[in-house]
């Protein structure tokens, strides 16, 4: 039964939407019905309203489509939710105060003398408007309001013409900042953490192993990540219809001509200045918006926010039709104080709480000067436009419709989803994807045909928000392609993108034939996003066969930032080892170093100090022995894989059945011991006997398991483990070989700092002589001094002897005899470190020089942040999938 209405909510959500029914209606509606007539039918039927309900009951599974509700306004980790608005303001604001126009008109002029070259503009100018838009809608009229016109006045064929523009229009989508991205990467939040806990569950399965190493995570994303990640993948698609527009032109000229310029002054003085004009302002406005995300000066939302007082000031000066003297004045009022603050910024301390100084204040006064002259420049821009044809209005207007339009979805599809999960769809989803064979790959591209399929029926946010919280889990969790969460959400966003051009619901088809003439047939417009839809196609194959294309500037940015996780981050281990292991193979000899601070004469340093120095050089011996074991371990790995894959994935397949079996039979016995009743006891009975028949073919399946498993598995993993132990015992020794090291220098440096105490000390003794008993101020005056031994490196023995004496000295307690004593003990203890301390002091610059030495190989996990070097090796080493489904 409950596949029998998991099968009804499809029905009904499609009937609805096949109706033309308000999907912000039909989506939570369709789960508000199913889940009642499951309970009801429950209810009359079996006496148990949860009868047909995969799990829990349907009070449990509406109160959690209520929280999902919630979840989406009050959960913290949901916040990018925010830029949504922002970023449709600054679209609309960017349509309706003709920028977008500008754009088109300009670069027609361009690039027209090109073959192809108004097809080319209008790609150009699609991508620009992306990146400052991101409204598919609003693009798609405005190009072909103003460059359909045009190109078929100039013979362009009408197919090529309504393809190109059409597909344009679409690249807001993938070019961020995106909508659909931000709703990805939403999604995917939540997917990573089910993902996660699913690949640790069959790592325990499996292993047998309580805990997973924390480098078989799965990470997160964000919407800064989404919007990196899709960078490259944008311009790959622009560069593609570019191309393909190019080609198509040369091959057949008469459908896509050169325009010439008519005139020798076209290209003139006013012509370069308005090209200027037009295109630095939106081209400053993408840099602001993603550049601030790019470097970690913004979050999404205050880059959504930048970018919508961005497009305000831009259309204040672009609708403006009054005094000419007047017309830049509030934009560059703007950039001057933008200016003068980050000029502030770099040079003066603006933090209200630590301003102390003078010039602190003065600072803070020139900043509030700054943001009031902002302020003072967005309001007049603002006033221009809410004057000028109530531009204001009617842009509030649109973003309030096409906001709520997109959260009322979002909302509807949390409702959906809840009730799918209510009747095991997820599971069966799961099921079915986990059944295929060929593993990963086979679930992923029935997966993208799946969304592909959908794109001509549903709109891109539908498909986000029911598709993927269902499917990226499961694909997620794959341990054989340890895909990042990133990587598939510019997948998905990629395959989404063809929804807006696929007949027979393509919305970019539909806003195009709204404004295109009647000359132009659907037809043609069907048969003109063909080519461009191949090309969406082609551009999904080279992003999933080349995931660095997606995962290395997101890592690149990471880390290179200031928040940059250090070297020992878990996830950087492996990248870690093979950068050493280039280092030495390209000539970096740390052997040396260590021979050469072996051959230094430590005895001057006390026997604890030399214990731990050799220790360090032993350490950094060996860890060179077991990198090398630990690259050998992987070659030998890697040779056994060949032949050990097919048999461990034969045996996950049976034991991955036997569970689902076992699963199944559980459910049963769940359910039948409800069945208390004499009218159940028939069917209890027949449930006992199904379970018992589960349990028995569970058992027949485990005895298919190849006689030759158990052996094979266990050579197998003993050279995994070696690896793993040999790359652990590397870390544990690289670490020690720089700690010994380092601390004897840290000693060393602080020779100055511990001198400097001796006088101090010296008077110390006097005072304890004649300090009053019971005086309650001798406790606090020992432990001023004692903090300043303990504040010198290497000085513990003295501040130990000092701490001693100091409780000699508490009022109950006061004993002057044994205070003096081990006063004693603290001032004998300084001489003979003083003394140590000095003759060790020509140590430092070997020990330096021996860090410095080791610093790019065995000392990396030991640094603060990579160098920039090593941090561009990690991205591009990170950006590959690495499959670790041998360690499953």
């Amino acid at each position: 039964m409950e596949l029998f209405f998991l099968a009804l909510l499809v029905v009904i959500m499609a009937g609805a939407l096949g109706s033309g029914y308000p999907v912000a209606f039909a989506l939570p509606g369709a789960a508000i019905i199913t889940i009642v007539l499951a309970g009801l039918s429950g209810y009359l039927f079996t006496g148990s309203a949860d009868a047909f309900f995969h799990s829990g009951g349907p009070q449990q599974w509406l109160s959690a489509g209520t929280l999902n509700l919630r979840g989406v306004y009050w959960e913290v980790e949901r916040d990018t939710l925010i830029a949504i608005p922002l970023f449709i303001f600054m679209g609309i604001m960017l349509q309706r105060s003709k920028i977008a126009e500008d754009l088109l008109v300009t670069m027609a002029k361009l690039f027209g003398p090109v073959p192809g070259g108004l097809g080319i503009s209008v790609v150009f100018v699609g991508a620009l408007l992306a990146a400052t838009t991101g409204i598919v809608g609003a693009t798609v009229v405005a190009m072909g309001l103003i460059s359909l016109p045009a190109m078929l006045r100039n013979n362009y064929s009408p197919s090529l013409a309504t393809g190109t523009i059409a597909a344009s229009g679409t690249l807001g989508q993938i070019i961020p900042p995106s909508i659909v991205l931000i709703i990805l990467a939403d999604q995917l939040a939540s997917a990573t953490d089910q993902a996660g806990t699913a690949r640790k569950a069959l790592h325990k399965s499996s292993t047998g192993e309580l805990s997973m190493p924390s480098s078989f995570d799965v990470a997160s994303t964000s919407a800064g990540e989404m919007f990196l990640g899709a960078f490259v993948p944008g311009i790959l698609l622009v560069l593609l219809y570019m191309a393909y527009i190019l080609i198509y032109a040369l091959i057949n000229p008469k459908a896509a001509p050169a325009v010439h310029a008519k005139g020798e002054s076209t290209f003139d003085r006013k012509f370069w200045g308005q090209v200027f004009l037009t295109l630095v302002p939106p081209l400053t406005l993408i840099f602001l918006v993603l550049g601030s995300i790019i470097t970690g000066v913004a979050t999404v939302n205050q880059a959504g926010a930048i970018g919508a007082a961005g497009a305000l000031i831009m259309a204040g000066y672009r609708l403006y039709e009054g005094n000419k003297k007047l017309t830049y004045v509030p934009a560059l009022l703007a950039l001057a104080s933008l200016g003068v603050m980050a000029f502030l910024i770099k040079n003066f301390d603006m933090n209200l709480k630590s301003a102390s100084s003078a010039e602190d204040w003065m600072g803070i006064t020139v900043g509030v000067i700054a943001a009031s002259v902002l302020m003072f420049s967005l309001i007049w821009s603002g006033w221009r436009v809410l004057r000028i044809e109530r531009t204001m209005h009617g842009v509030m207007l649109e973003t309030a419709k096409t906001t709520s339009l997109v959260f009322i979805i979002l909302l509807g599809a949390a409702m959906l989803t809840a009730a799918f999960r209510a009747f095991g769809g997820e599971e069966l989803v799961r099921e079915f994807l986990n059944g295929l064979p060929g593993g990963f790959w086979t679930q992923f591209v029935i997966v993208m045909a799946v969304i592909f399929i959908l794109g001509f029926f549903l709109d891109f946010i539908e498909i986000a928000v029911v598709v993927v919280p269902i499917v990226a889990p499961i694909l997620l969790m794959d341990p054989s392609a340890n895909i990042t969460a990133v990587w598939l959400g510019v997948m998905i966003g990629l395959n989404i993108q063809t929804s807006f051009l696929t007949p027979p619901f393509g919305f970019a088809l539909f806003y195009l034939r709204g404004v295109a003439p009647s000359s132009v047939k659907t037809t043609q417009m069907y048969k003109g996003v063909i080519a461009f839809i191949t090309l969406q196609l082609l551009a999904l194959g080279i992003v999933g066969a080349y995931p660095p294309l997606v995962n290395y500037l997101p890592n690149r940015v990471s880390l290179l930032s200031e928040t940059a996780p250090p070297p020992v981050n878990p996830k950087l281990q492996y990248c870690i080892e093979e950068y050493t292991g280039t280092q030495l193979a390209s000539g970096a000899d740390p052997k040396r170093a260590i021979d050469r601070i072996r051959a230094l004469d430590i005895s001057t340093l006390p026997k604890d100090l030399q214990k731990d120095l050799t220790k360090g050089y032993d350490n950094a011996d060996k860890a060179l022995e077991n990198l090398a074991i630990a690259f050998e371990s992987e070659q030998k790995v890697i040779a056994a894989s060949d032949e050990y894959r097919p048999l461990q994935r034969t045996v996950r397949k049976i034991e991955k059945d036997v569970r689902k079996l076992e699963e199944e039979a559980d459910e049963l016995k769940k359910f039948f011991t409800r069945l208390n009743s004499e009218e159940t006891a028939a069917r209890r009975a027949r449930l006992e006997a199904e379970r018992e028949e589960l349990l028995v073919e569970a058992k027949h399946l485990l005895e298919t398991i190849p006689e030759n498993w158990d052996e094979a598995h266990k050579t197998f993993a003993e050279l995994t483990t070696a690896e793993q132990k040999a790359r652990q015992m590397y870390r544990r020794q690289v670490d020690g070989a720089w700690e010994a090291p380092s601390v004897v220098l840290a000693v060393l440096a602080d020779n100055e700092a511990f001198n400097a105490l001796e006088g101090e000390l010296t008077q110390m003794r006097g005072y304890i002589e004649t300090v009053a008993e019971g005086d309650e101020s001798a406790e606090d005056t020992l432990k001023a001094l004692e903090a300043k031994f303990g504040a010198v490196e290497g000085a513990g023995d003295v501040k130990k002897a000092l701490g001693k004496a100091r409780r000699a000295l508490k009022p109950k307690k006061f004993d002057r005899e044994k205070a003096l004593k081990e006063f004693d003990k603290s001032t004998a203890e300084f001489a003979e470190q003083k003394a140590w301390r000095a003759e060790a002091a020509g140590l430092a610059p070997d020990l330096q020089a021996y860090l410095e030495d080791i610093r790019g190989t065995l000392g990396i996990r030991s640094q603060r942040r990579l160098d920039r070097d090593q941090a561009l090796y990690m991205a591009s080493c990170n950006a590959k999938h690495r499959d670790i489904s041998l360690n499953f």
